[in-house]
Formats: structure tokens, sequence, C-alpha cells
């Protein structure tokens, strides 16, 4: 709706020079239908880009109420300590995560308050500059990581793929401090403005790769 206002905007705005700064009636019907058709051409053309900007937000705000997940994907399964769990890659072997493990991870982190903004990804530390970023690697009980990303890892195996939505009491509303902490200033500015904000919803989620395990 904001993108069609803003093409009537434009059509209004140049109809209005065109009509000071045309003589020629033919010339000036000419650009402004011109103008009426590319600017509806736009306002079409953006329709499927809001679609899938609200379908994109509509699975955060359903994440984050805890609602039923859409059709055909598998519930979360809620811990004791209130953490949600999601496994989308069982992964292999016979070891688990478990108190202990040494883990490496590739991960995002998101803000569900914010629609899903990115506040963390190990891609974007990559002092090679190829691409790849760093991994997080830290031991299950160490207490480096929140507790609430650490049970949510336990049972996990190489090459699994979780997805974790930690509450802020076993989150960042209780342990600022603790991995994993933004690596650009833009994604800590992100979650700073929810962290900060104790009116805001602390729920995080992150999406987690194991990618070695001992």
């Amino acid at each position: 709706l904001s993108i069609i206002q803003s093409s009537d905007t434009i059509i209004s705005t140049s109809h209005k020079h065109d009509v000071t700064n045309c003589n020629n009636p033919s010339r000036r019907n000419f650009v402004q239908f011109g103008l009426v058709a590319s600017a509806t051409a736009a306002a079409y053309t953006s329709i499927p880009t809001l679609a899938a900007n609200a379908a994109v937000d509509s699975q955060f705000k359903e994440v984050g109420q805890q609602e039923r997940p859409p059709e055909g994907e598998t519930p979360f399964s809620t811990l004791s300590n209130g953490v949600q769990i999601k496994d989308f890659r069982q992964g292999s072997g016979s070891e688990t995560v478990q108190n202990g493990s040494r883990v490496e991870l590739t991960m995002k982190g998101r803000l569900l308050n914010l629609n899903g903004v990115i506040f963390y990804d190990t891609k974007s530390n990559d002092p090679n500059g190829f691409g790849e970023g760093t991994p997080l690697l830290f031991t299950v009980g160490d207490k480096s990581v929140l507790p609430g990303l650490e049970s949510g890892l336990v049972g996990m195996k190489k090459g699994g793929i979780r997805r974790i939505i930690v509450p802020a009491e076993v989150g960042y509303g209780a342990f600022p401090g603790l991995e994993p902490q933004p690596l650009t200033d833009v994604e800590r500015r992100a979650l700073d403005s929810v962290v900060k904000n104790p009116r805001r919803d602390q729920t995080v989620m992150f999406d987690c790769k194991v990618e070695r395990l001992k």
C-alpha cells in the first residue's frame, strides 16, 4: 500500500510539472499517460515483494508467539527451562552434544522482537575474505555461552541443524555478556536495541549447525 501511495505521489508531482512546462496538448497527454503507465507497472511489480516480506514477518511473529508451525512442519519441542528446539537435519554418528563436549558451530542469531533481524552471524567474522567466516568454538558447560543456547544444543550430532529459541531468562536478558556476541557494529546496535530496552521482548532465535564435535 505504501509503495502504491508513493507512486500516486510521483504521478501527482510529475503531472503538475508537465502541465506547467508543456504547451503542446498532445505531448502533454502522452507524457501523462506514460507516467501513469510506468507508475502503475512499478506498483504491481512491487506487490510480490510486499507479499514475500509479509510472509517472512508472519513467520517470525508466529514463532515468537509459539503458534502452530506452517502446515507440513513439525512443531517445536519445549525444554524445562522454556527453550524451544526444532531439528531440520539430524546429523550423523553416535556422538552427541552433551556437558563437556567441545563443539564448533556455524550459526545465525535473530531478534524475534524485530521480525528476525540478524544480530549474529559466524560468516561476519571473515578475516581471510573468502566468505567462510569463523565458527563459534566452545566447551558445553564452561559458562562462556548463553545457558539457553547450550541446553538447546544437547543431543545434536555432527552435521545436524537445529533452530533454537532462547527466552530472556536463559538468554541475553539475564546474561548479556555471554557468547555469542555480535561481530559487527550493525549487529551490535541491533542486539543492544533490544537487550538494553526492558520493554522489549528479548527472546532470540538461533539457527545452528554442528560442524565439529568431540
